[in-house]
């Protein structure tokens, strides 16, 4: 987790979690309100605080990072709702592709509930200073969904996974919203069926990949094409 959402965690705890977490997400849910108009950017955020009756003090105590902070709340939010639609599947009776495509299926209609705010989103996190926060986030959607399909490796496939997934959902997403949901899902069947032969992809991983894939995909998001 970044400096800014870790000094924001501990903000939280300070203030009295409850209040905290409420203020957050009133602050996000005006946020998500602003952003089409304003971007995704400090002044949307003040503008936010006032909305939710907030002072800037507040925001400087709550939301640290300011629309960092946010664009962690709302992939943490869009985490959470890909979850609970996952809890209707039973889990014993799919096959892992089946789980994974489900589980990436599941984090694209979270995301979708806030379709209008995506765009200025990616323009903000197409910035080089918050590309780590970029990928961070995926980073983290794609560790809870590993963690409901099941996965419990430690060793270094545990890191491999992930890096797969996190390639998956930022690509898939970026289709979705430049294509619409069936080229996104045809995207989709085919990358899950270009990394089902897990140690053939490990074997030519490089570095920088995921970092590549994450830029290629926010300039798509963002761009629209």
């Amino acid at each position: 987790m970044s400096q800014t959402l870790e000094t924001s965690d501990h903000a939280s705890d300070r203030a009295g979690g409850s209040w905290a977490d409420q203020a957050e997400q009133r602050v996000l849910d005006a946020a998500l309100r602003l952003a089409p108009k304003l971007g995704w950017n400090a002044g949307m955020v003040s503008r936010a605080l006032a909305a939710a009756d907030l002072s800037e003090a507040d925001g400087q105590l709550l939301l640290p990072g300011g629309p960092r902070d946010l664009a962690a709340l709302l992939s943490r939010r869009h985490d959470a709702a890909a979850l609970e639609r996952l809890q209707a599947f039973d889990l014993a009776a799919l096959k892992i592709r089946q789980r994974i495509r489900e589980g990436v299926v599941a984090r694209l209609d979270a995301a979708q509930e806030n379709a209008e705010v995506l765009r200025p989103l990616a323009a903000f996190l197409a910035f080089p200073t918050n590309l780590a926060l970029a990928l961070r986030l995926t980073w983290d959607s794609a560790d809870g969904l590993w963690r409901w399909a099941g996965d419990t490796a430690t060793d270094e496939n545990h890191y491999s996974k992930r890096a797969i997934l996190s390639g998956i959902l930022v690509s898939t997403l970026a289709v979705d919203m430049a294509s619409g949901r069936d080229s996104a899902l045809s995207h989709l069947d085919a990358r899950i069926d270009n990394v089902m032969a897990f140690e053939k992809w490990k074997a030519g991983l490089k570095p920088m990949d995921l970092a590549g894939e994450m830029v290629a995909a926010l300039a798509r998001m963002r761009y629209g094409r």
